[in-house]
C-alpha cells in the first residue's frame, strides 16, 4: 500500500514540476476611486497600485484602472509582472551597498543593515522591499509622499544595485 502511495506522489510531483513557474506574491498598495466628469454625468472607475515579487530578488510595480476593483487589481498585477526587475541580495538578505533611487519628485535612500534589524522603511517602500525579499535594510523617502512615485523610486533604487563581480567584469579586473 505504501509503495502505491509513493508512486502516485511521484507522478503528481512530475506533473507539477513540468510547467512550474515561479511563485509570485502580490501586495496591494492603494486602491483609489477616480471619477471622470462627462457630458452625461460622472463616470466612476478604480485605480489599483500593486507590487508583485517572488521574495527572492525580483520585484515590479503595476498600475491599472478598471470599472470595478477586482478587474483593476488583476490588470495591475499583470502590469507588475511585465515590469519585473532583478537585483542582487546578500547572504543576510540585505542589499550589497547603499543606493539612491529617483522617480519624479520622490527620492529614496537605501542602506544595508545588520542581520536581525528588519526592514526599517515606511509606506510603499516597505511593501516593495518585503515583496522583493529584502529582510535587513534601512530606507528613507525624501520629497513627495506620492505612493506610486515612491514605489517606482524604490524599484529604480533596487535596479541600480550591482555586485563586486559585475563591477570587476565591467572594469576588466580579475
Amino acid at each position: 500500500m505504501s509503495t502505491d502511495l509513493k508512486r502516485v506522489n511521484k507522478k503528481n510531483s512530475r506533473r507539477s514540476g513540468a510547467a512550474q513557474e515561479p511563485k509570485f506574491v502580490e501586495r496591494l498598495i492603494k486602491i483609489s476611486r477616480v471619477s471622470k466628469v462627462t457630458k452625461g454625468g460622472k463616470k466612476l472607475s478604480f485605480r489599483a497600485i500593486v507590487v508583485v515579487g517572488d521574495e527572492n530578488g525580483k520585484v515590479g510595480v503595476g498600475v491599472a484602472k478598471a470599472d470595478d476593483v477586482v478587474n483593476a487589481f488583476k490588470k495591475a498585477k499583470t502590469d507588475g509582472r511585465k515590469n519585473l526587475v532583478t537585483f542582487p541580495l546578500t547572504k543576510s538578505l540585505s542589499i550589497p551597498h547603499s543606493v539612491t533611487g529617483d522617480f519624479g519628485a520622490c527620492s529614496i535612500i537605501m542602506r544595508p543593515s545588520i542581520e536581525g534589524s528588519g526592514v526599517i522603511a515606511g509606506g510603499a517602500v516597505r511593501i516593495v522591499l518585503e515583496v522583493a525579499g529584502v529582510k535587513n535594510v534601512i530606507a528613507k523617502q525624501l520629497g513627495s509622499n506620492n505612493l506610486l512615485n515612491n514605489a517606482r523610486a524604490s524599484v529604480c533604487a533596487l535596479n541600480n544595485l550591482t555586485t563586486k563581480s559585475e563591477v570587476s567584469k565591467k572594469r576588466n579586473l580579475e
